[in-house]
Protein backbone atom coordinates (compact mmCIF):
# COMPACT_ATOMS: atom_id res chain seq x y z
CA UNK A 1 0.00 0.00 0.00
CA UNK A 2 1.30 3.66 -1.01
CA UNK A 3 2.82 5.35 1.90
CA UNK A 4 2.87 8.82 2.36
CA UNK A 5 4.25 11.56 4.35
CA UNK A 6 2.98 14.88 2.79
CA UNK A 7 0.86 15.76 5.87
CA UNK A 8 2.39 16.71 9.29
CA UNK A 9 -1.29 16.91 11.15
CA UNK A 10 -4.01 13.92 10.05
CA UNK A 11 -7.78 14.98 11.44
CA UNK A 12 -9.92 11.84 11.78
CA UNK A 13 -13.35 12.78 11.26
CA UNK A 14 -14.69 15.71 9.15
CA UNK A 15 -17.99 16.39 11.68
CA UNK A 16 -18.02 19.73 13.41
CA UNK A 17 -15.08 19.17 15.57
CA UNK A 18 -13.40 17.64 13.05
CA UNK A 19 -13.91 20.38 10.35
CA UNK A 20 -13.21 23.29 12.82
CA UNK A 21 -10.13 21.34 13.92
CA UNK A 22 -8.95 21.58 10.41
CA UNK A 23 -9.96 25.53 10.24
CA UNK A 24 -7.74 26.47 13.15
CA UNK A 25 -5.19 24.16 12.23
CA UNK A 26 -5.33 25.60 8.52
CA UNK A 27 -5.16 29.25 9.41
CA UNK A 28 -2.16 28.10 11.93
CA UNK A 29 -0.16 27.18 8.37
CA UNK A 30 -0.34 23.70 9.77
CA UNK A 31 -2.19 22.58 6.54
CA UNK A 32 -4.26 19.42 7.87
CA UNK A 33 -5.50 16.16 6.16
CA UNK A 34 -9.02 15.29 7.12
CA UNK A 35 -10.28 11.78 6.60
CA UNK A 36 -13.95 12.24 6.47
CA UNK A 37 -14.34 8.29 7.09
CA UNK A 38 -17.80 6.53 6.10
CA UNK A 39 -20.05 9.60 6.74
CA UNK A 40 -18.67 12.95 6.01
CA UNK A 41 -19.66 15.53 7.44
CA UNK A 42 -20.69 13.73 10.96
CA UNK A 43 -24.40 13.03 12.11
CA UNK A 44 -25.72 16.67 11.06
CA UNK A 45 -25.52 15.50 7.10
CA UNK A 46 -28.89 13.07 8.33
CA UNK A 47 -30.38 16.01 10.14
CA UNK A 48 -32.66 18.48 8.55
CA UNK A 49 -33.42 21.68 10.02
CA UNK A 50 -30.82 23.00 12.65
CA UNK A 51 -31.97 25.99 14.72
CA UNK A 52 -29.94 26.14 17.47
CA UNK A 53 -26.04 26.55 15.89
CA UNK A 54 -25.18 30.54 16.06
CA UNK A 55 -24.97 32.45 13.48
CA UNK A 56 -28.13 31.36 11.69
CA UNK A 57 -31.06 33.24 12.75
CA UNK A 58 -33.14 31.14 10.06
CA UNK A 59 -31.68 28.18 10.51
CA UNK A 60 -30.20 25.98 8.45
CA UNK A 61 -30.22 22.14 6.93
CA UNK A 62 -27.36 19.99 8.85
CA UNK A 63 -25.93 19.09 5.13
CA UNK A 64 -25.46 22.55 4.04
CA UNK A 65 -23.76 23.63 7.75
CA UNK A 66 -21.73 20.65 6.75
CA UNK A 67 -20.92 21.90 3.18
CA UNK A 68 -20.21 25.29 4.48
CA UNK A 69 -17.70 24.24 7.44
CA UNK A 70 -15.49 21.93 5.17
CA UNK A 71 -15.64 24.99 2.49
CA UNK A 72 -14.01 27.39 5.11
CA UNK A 73 -11.83 25.44 6.24
CA UNK A 74 -10.57 24.43 2.95
CA UNK A 75 -10.40 27.96 1.62
CA UNK A 76 -7.57 27.87 4.02
CA UNK A 77 -6.03 24.88 2.65
CA UNK A 78 -7.37 21.74 4.78
CA UNK A 79 -7.10 18.79 2.40
CA UNK A 80 -10.61 16.47 3.00
CA UNK A 81 -10.32 12.81 1.65
CA UNK A 82 -13.21 10.47 1.64
CA UNK A 83 -11.46 7.28 3.28
CA UNK A 84 -11.84 5.18 6.21
CA UNK A 85 -9.57 4.75 8.72
CA UNK A 86 -8.81 1.23 8.90
CA UNK A 87 -6.31 1.02 11.82
CA UNK A 88 -3.87 3.25 13.50
CA UNK A 89 -0.53 2.84 15.05
CA UNK A 90 0.49 5.33 18.02
CA UNK A 91 3.07 3.48 19.63
CA UNK A 92 5.89 4.88 17.42
CA UNK A 93 6.53 8.57 16.01
CA UNK A 94 5.70 9.04 14.05
CA UNK A 95 2.37 7.72 13.77
CA UNK A 96 0.69 5.59 10.99
CA UNK A 97 -2.57 5.82 10.15
CA UNK A 98 -3.96 3.11 7.67
CA UNK A 99 -6.56 3.84 5.28
CA UNK A 100 -8.80 2.13 2.92
CA UNK A 101 -6.21 3.20 0.35
CA UNK A 102 -2.84 4.37 1.70
CA UNK A 103 -0.80 4.75 4.83
CA UNK A 104 -0.06 8.46 6.35
CA UNK A 105 2.84 8.46 8.44
CA UNK A 106 2.77 12.32 10.44
CA UNK A 107 3.60 14.04 14.18
CA UNK A 108 0.01 14.85 15.52
CA UNK A 109 -3.27 13.16 14.80
CA UNK A 110 -6.34 14.67 16.33
CA UNK A 111 -9.05 12.13 16.64
CA UNK A 112 -12.57 13.77 15.92
CA UNK A 113 -14.38 10.55 14.97
CA UNK A 114 -17.86 10.93 16.75
CA UNK A 115 -20.42 8.68 18.11
CA UNK A 116 -22.61 6.93 16.21
CA UNK A 117 -26.71 6.86 17.24
CA UNK A 118 -27.52 3.10 18.52
CA UNK A 119 -30.93 2.53 15.83
CA UNK A 120 -34.04 0.36 15.73
CA UNK A 121 -32.41 -1.36 12.84
CA UNK A 122 -35.67 -0.83 10.45
CA UNK A 123 -35.55 0.14 6.74
CA UNK A 124 -38.10 2.34 7.16
CA UNK A 125 -36.65 3.89 10.29
CA UNK A 126 -33.57 4.89 7.74
CA UNK A 127 -35.71 5.91 5.24
CA UNK A 128 -37.56 8.82 7.57
CA UNK A 129 -34.16 10.10 9.04
CA UNK A 130 -34.86 13.89 9.71
CA UNK A 131 -37.92 13.65 8.62
CA UNK A 132 -39.77 12.49 11.70
CA UNK A 133 -37.71 10.34 12.99
CA UNK A 134 -34.79 11.83 15.50
CA UNK A 135 -32.02 10.36 18.21
CA UNK A 136 -31.90 14.23 19.55
CA UNK A 137 -34.64 15.62 21.92
CA UNK A 138 -32.29 18.62 22.36
CA UNK A 139 -31.77 19.04 18.48
CA UNK A 140 -35.06 18.72 16.78
CA UNK A 141 -37.51 19.04 19.86
CA UNK A 142 -39.15 22.19 19.32
CA UNK A 143 -40.13 20.92 14.93
CA UNK A 144 -42.76 18.88 16.98
CA UNK A 145 -44.86 21.08 18.96
CA UNK A 146 -48.49 20.05 19.87
CA UNK A 147 -47.51 16.58 18.58
CA UNK A 148 -47.87 13.06 20.01
CA UNK A 149 -44.32 11.80 19.97
CA UNK A 150 -42.70 8.09 21.02
CA UNK A 151 -39.73 7.79 22.60
CA UNK A 152 -37.52 4.37 22.12
CA UNK A 153 -35.51 2.79 25.23
CA UNK A 154 -35.39 2.65 28.69
CA UNK A 155 -32.31 4.38 30.20
CA UNK A 156 -31.48 7.83 31.76
CA UNK A 157 -31.32 9.16 28.56
CA UNK A 158 -34.83 8.00 27.08
CA UNK A 159 -36.28 9.44 30.20
CA UNK A 160 -34.13 12.30 29.80
CA UNK A 161 -35.54 12.93 26.36
CA UNK A 162 -38.91 11.99 27.16
CA UNK A 163 -39.16 14.88 29.77
CA UNK A 164 -37.57 17.34 27.53
CA UNK A 165 -40.03 16.49 24.51
CA UNK A 166 -43.02 16.85 26.96
CA UNK A 167 -41.72 21.27 26.41
CA UNK A 168 -42.97 20.76 23.22
CA UNK A 169 -45.45 17.50 22.71
CA UNK A 170 -48.97 17.04 23.78
CA UNK A 171 -48.10 14.01 24.30
CA UNK A 172 -45.06 11.25 25.18
CA UNK A 173 -45.32 7.64 24.68
CA UNK A 174 -42.26 5.22 26.09
CA UNK A 175 -42.13 1.93 24.36
CA UNK A 176 -39.50 -0.25 26.45
CA UNK A 177 -38.56 -4.07 25.59
CA UNK A 178 -38.38 -5.29 29.11
CA UNK A 179 -41.04 -5.11 31.89
CA UNK A 180 -38.91 -2.59 33.79
CA UNK A 181 -36.49 0.46 32.71
CA UNK A 182 -33.01 0.67 33.52
CA UNK A 183 -33.04 4.31 34.19
CA UNK A 184 -32.11 5.64 37.89
CA UNK A 185 -35.17 5.72 40.25
CA UNK A 186 -34.75 9.49 40.09
CA UNK A 187 -34.98 9.41 36.27
CA UNK A 188 -37.89 7.46 36.64
CA UNK A 189 -39.59 8.91 38.94
CA UNK A 190 -39.66 12.33 37.58
CA UNK A 191 -40.89 10.89 34.33
CA UNK A 192 -43.50 9.31 35.82
CA UNK A 193 -44.88 12.36 37.65
CA UNK A 194 -44.91 14.17 34.35
CA UNK A 195 -48.64 13.76 32.98
CA UNK A 196 -47.79 14.09 29.35
CA UNK A 197 -45.80 10.46 29.44
CA UNK A 198 -47.44 7.27 28.80
CA UNK A 199 -45.33 4.20 29.15
CA UNK A 200 -45.88 1.10 27.35
CA UNK A 201 -43.57 -1.84 28.39
CA UNK A 202 -42.63 -5.19 27.03
CA UNK A 203 -42.89 -3.44 24.06
CA UNK A 204 -40.86 -2.96 20.84
CA UNK A 205 -41.50 -0.70 17.67
CA UNK A 206 -41.87 -2.54 14.44
CA UNK A 207 -42.50 -0.63 12.08
CA UNK A 208 -42.72 3.51 11.42
CA UNK A 209 -45.45 4.95 8.78
CA UNK A 210 -45.20 8.21 6.62
CA UNK A 211 -43.19 9.80 3.86
CA UNK A 212 -40.35 12.51 3.81
CA UNK A 213 -43.08 14.95 2.44
CA UNK A 214 -45.78 14.39 5.62
CA UNK A 215 -43.20 13.31 8.52
CA UNK A 216 -44.01 10.19 10.51
CA UNK A 217 -48.06 9.31 11.11
CA UNK A 218 -48.12 6.36 12.58
CA UNK A 219 -45.98 3.20 14.25
CA UNK A 220 -46.80 -0.30 14.40
CA UNK A 221 -46.05 -1.83 18.28
CA UNK A 222 -45.33 -5.64 18.97
CA UNK A 223 -46.26 -6.79 22.64
CA UNK A 224 -43.29 -9.29 22.81
CA UNK A 225 -45.35 -10.85 25.90
CA UNK A 226 -48.92 -11.79 23.93
CA UNK A 227 -46.51 -11.46 20.59
CA UNK A 228 -49.96 -8.49 19.22
CA UNK A 229 -49.26 -6.05 17.16
CA UNK A 230 -51.13 -2.87 17.39
CA UNK A 231 -51.12 0.36 15.04
CA UNK A 232 -49.85 3.22 17.30
CA UNK A 233 -50.75 7.29 16.22
CA UNK A 234 -47.79 9.00 16.35
CA UNK A 235 -45.89 12.17 14.44
CA UNK A 236 -42.66 12.12 15.62
CA UNK A 237 -40.06 8.77 16.66
CA UNK A 238 -37.28 9.47 19.18
CA UNK A 239 -34.82 6.65 19.40
CA UNK A 240 -32.77 6.63 22.65
CA UNK A 241 -30.97 3.54 23.31
CA UNK A 242 -27.63 4.93 23.31
CA UNK A 243 -25.00 6.01 21.27
CA UNK A 244 -21.80 3.67 20.44
CA UNK A 245 -18.26 6.11 20.33
CA UNK A 246 -16.34 5.31 16.80
CA UNK A 247 -13.11 4.34 18.85
CA UNK A 248 -12.89 0.84 17.76
CA UNK A 249 -8.80 1.05 15.82
CA UNK A 250 -7.80 3.12 18.97
CA UNK A 251 -8.51 0.27 21.07
CA UNK A 252 -5.15 -1.34 23.08
CA UNK A 253 -3.76 2.21 22.40
CA UNK A 254 -5.59 5.30 23.79
CA UNK A 255 -7.31 5.23 26.95
CA UNK A 256 -11.30 4.26 26.53
CA UNK A 257 -13.85 4.05 29.78
CA UNK A 258 -16.44 1.11 29.94
CA UNK A 259 -18.36 2.36 27.42
CA UNK A 260 -15.96 3.07 24.79
CA UNK A 261 -15.44 7.39 24.78
CA UNK A 262 -11.81 8.35 24.88
CA UNK A 263 -10.56 9.73 27.72
CA UNK A 264 -9.10 13.36 28.65
CA UNK A 265 -6.52 12.59 31.06
CA UNK A 266 -5.89 16.08 31.70
CA UNK A 267 -7.65 19.20 33.18
CA UNK A 268 -8.55 21.57 30.46
CA UNK A 269 -6.64 20.01 27.51
CA UNK A 270 -7.75 17.62 24.59
CA UNK A 271 -4.82 15.34 24.86
CA UNK A 272 -4.61 11.78 25.02
CA UNK A 273 -2.91 9.69 27.35
CA UNK A 274 -0.37 9.81 24.32
CA UNK A 275 1.65 12.52 23.48
CA UNK A 276 0.44 14.57 20.43
CA UNK A 277 -2.65 12.66 20.03
CA UNK A 278 -5.45 14.92 20.59
CA UNK A 279 -9.55 14.35 20.71
CA UNK A 280 -12.53 16.38 20.36
CA UNK A 281 -16.33 16.36 20.04
CA UNK A 282 -18.43 13.08 20.44
CA UNK A 283 -15.96 10.61 20.49
CA UNK A 284 -15.44 12.63 23.55
CA UNK A 285 -18.70 13.79 25.12
CA UNK A 286 -21.24 11.50 26.09
CA UNK A 287 -23.13 14.34 27.98
CA UNK A 288 -23.87 17.39 25.73
CA UNK A 289 -23.57 15.93 22.01
CA UNK A 290 -24.09 18.99 20.26
CA UNK A 291 -22.72 20.54 17.28
CA UNK A 292 -22.00 23.64 19.09
CA UNK A 293 -19.68 21.89 21.96
CA UNK A 294 -18.10 19.57 19.45
CA UNK A 295 -16.89 22.68 17.65
CA UNK A 296 -15.81 24.20 20.53
CA UNK A 297 -13.73 21.01 21.55
CA UNK A 298 -12.30 20.68 17.99
CA UNK A 299 -11.22 24.49 17.99
CA UNK A 300 -9.69 23.79 21.67
CA UNK A 301 -7.72 20.26 19.87
CA UNK A 302 -6.17 22.33 17.66
CA UNK A 303 -5.01 25.25 19.63
CA UNK A 304 -3.23 22.33 22.34
CA UNK A 305 -2.20 20.52 18.96
CA UNK A 306 -0.45 23.58 17.86
CA UNK A 307 1.36 23.99 21.37
CA UNK A 308 2.23 20.94 21.37
CA UNK A 309 3.92 20.94 18.26
CA UNK A 310 5.88 24.32 18.93
CA UNK A 311 7.07 23.15 22.63
CA UNK A 312 8.80 19.63 20.74
CA UNK A 313 9.78 21.75 18.29
CA UNK A 314 8.42 20.04 15.53
CA UNK A 315 7.37 22.33 13.36
CA UNK A 316 10.50 24.09 13.61
CA UNK A 317 12.19 20.89 11.64
CA UNK A 318 9.57 21.85 9.24
CA UNK A 319 10.93 25.16 8.28
CA UNK A 320 7.99 26.77 9.96
CA UNK A 321 9.10 30.03 11.86
CA UNK A 322 8.70 29.76 15.26
CA UNK A 323 5.59 31.83 16.16
CA UNK A 324 4.37 31.59 12.56
CA UNK A 325 2.00 28.43 13.65
CA UNK A 326 0.20 30.62 16.37
CA UNK A 327 -1.29 32.85 13.96
CA UNK A 328 -4.92 32.48 14.15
Amino acid sequence: MERSTEFHVVVIGSGPAGCTAALYLSRANLIPLVLEGIQPGGQLTITTDVENFPGFPEGIVGPKLMDLMRQQAERFGAVFRMEQVESVNLRTHPFEITTDQKIYQCDAVIIASGASAMQIGLPSEKALQGFGVSYCATCDGFFFKGKEIVVVGGGDSAMEEATFLTKFASKVTVVHRREELRASKIMQDRARANPKIEFVLNSTVEEVFGTKEGGVTSLTIRNLKTNEASEMKAQGLFVAIGHTPNTKAYEGQITLDDKGYIVLPHAHSTQTNIQGVFASGDVVDHVYRQAITAAGTGCMAALDCERWLTNERITERWGLPKGEEERV
